[in-house]
């Protein structure tokens, strides 16, 4: 992949949440993945590289990851994106602040959905949408390459066919599936240990081991290194 992709990661919030900002120099286009707090942050970066947020993403809705939703999309109004599974999981917002000792977040009333195959686009680059759940009934990962001269010229939406999905790999948005070291927890509301330990060796670690890996936090990792160490997955 052409290292012209702008992609600043940010941890936000009480729990660190990376936030990732992926622009395109040229057209300025951007996607947000994460967007868990720290709205303003986030809103500076955008600002700074002069970019035109084309969607939100969340990797899943744990409130740590949903938290700035809400406030990211009145300030850009691009479509807020999640799995539909994840649906009833975003609306109970208000139970997961409890558990945290946290506020509710606003929360966005009618989001729109993404599903394994799709093809996120922003200007020459493009981000296949895997579906892994285990964390969560709707976790998803996010494989970033550059988009093709199909994608590009569709004129179709922000979601596209993955056929129109260039082959080159370079890095992996994990959300909470895999980590450095680890994997997602299991143990909330929704999490299946089996389910998430065949994402991962389904869906993440058939990629190259060169792929770059960044977690939902903490430090970057890649396939080849968790596939060889994580003693979740040897």
């Amino acid at each position: 992949m052409s290292t012209r992709l702008i992609h600043e990661i940010i941890p936000v919030g009480l729990l660190q949440c990376n936030c990732s900002i992926l622009g395109d120099p040229e057209s300025r286009e951007a996607i947000v993945i994460d967007p868990g707090d720290e709205v303003d942050r986030i809103l500076e970066i955008i600002k700074r590289h002069g970019l035109k947020v084309r969607a939100i993403v969340s990797t899943h809705t744990h409130i740590d990851h949903v938290g700035g939703l809400a406030a990211l999309h009145r300030a850009t109004s691009a479509p807020v994106l999640i799995h539909e599974d994840d649906l009833a999981l975003y609306r109970s917002l208000d139970m997961q602040a409890e558990w945290l000792g946290v506020p509710t977040p606003e929360v966005i009333r009618l989001p729109e959905f993404v599903k394994e195959g799709d093809t996120l686009r922003w200007g020459d680059f493009a981000a296949q949408v895997l579906h892994t759940p285990g964390h969560t009934p709707g976790s998803i990962s996010l494989v970033v390459s550059s988009a093709d001269e199909t994608a590009r010229g569709s004129g179709q939406g922000i979601a596209a066919s993955a056929q129109n999905h260039s082959s080159e790999v370079s890095r992996l948005i994990a959300g909470d599936t895999l980590f450095q070291g680890s994997i997602g927890r299991t143990d909330l509301p929704g999490g299946s240990y089996p389910q998430i330990i065949s994402s991962i060796r389904e869906k993440l670690l058939v990629l190259p081991d060169e792929t770059v890996v960044i977690p939902g936090h903490g430090g970057k990792t890649t396939i080849g290194r968790e596939r060889a160490h994580n003693p979740f997955l040897i």
